[in-house]
């Protein structure tokens, strides 16, 4: 039993189970000497006191610890400790995608199409050191907060024999996503890894699975026989070109299936370019049903069936005995025939050949601008013939699905029977955009650079999420829903950013009241001081005593300085001078009078 603050190794330190499963359990551990946090697998049950498949385990995930991808779960470590097998592997703070799809269902395409193409590129580098998976399902891939995922236990799976289809929980959920040949106990190649992300992209599209059933053999006995659902019939906007990667993944043949990862992530990439969202239905190109089944002779009367292998040849000695002709008589038949044929095929190779294989000299047809069958008709017309795999180019002049130009080039002269290429028009370069209002801000951004679209971004600052406003979400685009854009276009995304400090009260929307209602909320003291200020309006936030962004502490004190009017000093009246001055002169005069003599 593993309890918390043991030490794995004398080195991994428990902190926490993470996760329990039939193959092994997960904890969260610390390790003590990179001072890192981890998670540590333990295998248990039958697994641990299997030595083959211990050795097998060892080998393998030492194998796949050499995998480096940002899509792919790095692992550490792998060792035993007191008879307790674990590998350790990267700590990734996220859930998986099964508890993803059981909380939301279907998710949106735009979040599908992320996901696959990064399950694809993770896939394709573990492919390219030939290594299989074997054990691709929805519980064994990680997604985090900003929408990446991680892929993980690829030791574990490479270690595992998936053809016993027993009733523990780890076969049972695996079974969900196992190719046919698996099941069928032919074992796994990378085209199996393939079947399993073509089924796991059906789950994620639709939110359930394709086939279900009570029992592993049940399942395992549909995926075998059944052909898979219809995703475009569960959910009409979906676009057939997405439908189409399903079906040529999930081929219970794999001859049907992608020659590789690589090539289904390409049809994902260009999935939602509008010359390939209504393409045909994809028809497979060899027959599903086993192609290796015993076929059974019609029966002979009198006996039973017989298998084809079992049917016995004649005896030679029972072929009738030709009766053998005079020697001397067949060499002479003989060496006339050949003197004749001599003869014949001088004069064939001479005379007659050169006749009948004269090929007729033609020109090229303009066939700009004509769909695929016009320009089909048209080169059949002059006896050339028509590549099968068109090559497709963006063009600014000539409108989708219509033909750009042939390779060889119109009106050169050719001779009849030449094959010739034809380009045909992707359209313009660019799609129309989607409303991205709610979406995750990093997500939309990759996505939009990853197709060629120039993202500028703006931040909207927010002290606290709320139901209508999370942390990272794009709340305003510059271009609407349904605006084409060519690829190397720009468009602007205001996206939310949760600010962990004092906001810049100074901005102009905040007021007494509201700043208030946030001390409240932050258990702040605050204090608001008046300040005489003539050139702005009363009652605007001058200043505060903290800076914006700083960090908040609770029970700190805030004080806030608020404009207000200056007060007006009225100045007392200066007293009138010149009526001084004139009561001087007539006192003056008044004293004059009185002193004149008589």
């Amino acid at each position: 039993m593993i309890i918390k603050g043991q030490k794995i190794n004398d080195r991994y330190q428990i902190i926490r189970t993470i996760g329990e499963g039939g193959m092994a359990n997960v904890y969260l551990a610390y390790d003590t000497i990179l001072d890192r946090n981890v998670a540590v697998k333990i295998l248990r049950g039958d697994l641990a006191d299997d030595e083959k498949f211990v050795r097998r385990f060892q080998r393998e995930a030492i194998a796949a610890s050499s995998l480096s991808h940002p899509n792919i779960v790095e692992m550490y470590d792998v060792g035993e400790d007191e008879g307790k097998y674990f590998i350790v592997m990267e700590y990734v703070d996220g859930k998986t995608l099964k508890s993803l799809i059981k909380k939301r269902g279907a998710l949106t395409l735009s979040e599908v199409i992320d996901i696959m193409l990064q399950l694809t590129s993770a896939i394709s580098c573990a492919h390219d050191s030939y290594i299989i998976h074997r054990d691709i399902k929805p519980q064994n891939v990680m997604i985090l907060e900003d929408g990446r995922v991680k892929i993980m236990d690829f030791g574990i799976a490479m270690a595992l024999n998936s053809n016993e289809l027993t009733q523990t929980n780890s076969v049972m959920g695996s079974v969900h996503y196992l190719p046919p040949e698996q099941a069928n106990g032919k074992g796994s190649t990378m085209k199996s890894d393939i079947y399993s992300l073509g089924i796991l992209m059906f789950e994620l599209l639709t939110g359930k699975l394709p086939f279900r059933g009570d029992q592993a053999v049940e399942i395992a006995i549909k995926q075998m026989k059944e052909p898979i659902p219809s995703v475009c019939k569960i959910n009409p906007n979906i676009p057939q070109s997405i439908e189409n990667i399903i079906l040529k993944a999930c081929a219970k043949n794999p001859k049907n299936r992608y020659d590789s990862i690589k090539e289904m992530r390409e049809d994902i990439e260009k999935s939602m370019d509008p010359q390939h969202q209504f393409e045909e239905r994809h028809v497979y190109k060899f027959p599903e049903q086993d192609l290796e089944e015993t076929k059974i002779m019609p029966p002979i009367k009198g006996t039973k069936e017989t298998k084809v292998e079992e049917i016995a040849t004649f005896d030679e000695e029972e072929k009738p005995k030709k009766k053998k002709k005079n020697k001397k008589k067949w060499i002479m038949i003989g060496g006339i025939t050949t003197g004749f044929l001599v003869i014949f095929l001088m004069t064939f190779l001479f005379f007659i050949k050169p006749m009948l294989t004269k090929v007729k000299d033609v020109k090229i047809p303009d066939v700009k601008g004509m769909t695929i069958a016009q320009a089909d008709a048209a080169l059949h017309k002059e006896g050339l013939i028509v590549e099968k795999k068109v090559e497709e180019k963006f063009s600014d002049s000539v409108e989708a699905g219509k033909v750009i130009q042939t390779l060889p080039e119109t009106n050169r002269t050719v001779k009849e029977g030449t094959t010739v290429t034809l380009i045909v028009s992707k359209g313009k370069d660019g799609f129309e955009l989607e409303s991205y209002i709610g979406e995750k801000f990093e997500i939309i951004k990759k996505t939009l650079e990853d197709r060629g679209i120039v993202v500028i971004s703006e931040i909207q600052e927010i002290t606290e999420e709320t139901d209508d406003l999370k942390d990272g979400v794009v709340v305003e685009q510059s271009l609407e829903k349904g605006t084409f854009i060519e690829t190397g276009k720009s468009i602007t995304l205001i996206y939310t950013k949760l600010v962990d400090g004092y906001p810049d009260f100074t901005d102009g929307s905040w007021n007494i009241d509201s700043i208030k209602e946030f001390c409240d909320d932050h258990n702040i003291y605050l204090t608001v001081k008046e300040q005489e200020d003539g050139t702005k309006p009363e009652g605007t936030i001058l200043s505060q005593s903290r800076e914006a962004k700083s960090k908040i502490e609770k029970n700190a004190p805030l004080t806030i300085y608020v404009a207000k009017k200056p007060t007006i000093v009225e100045k007392p009246d200066k007293p009138d001078e010149d009526k001084e001055n004139n009561d001087k002169e007539d006192n003056k005069d008044e004293n004059q009078e009185e002193t004149k003599p008589e």
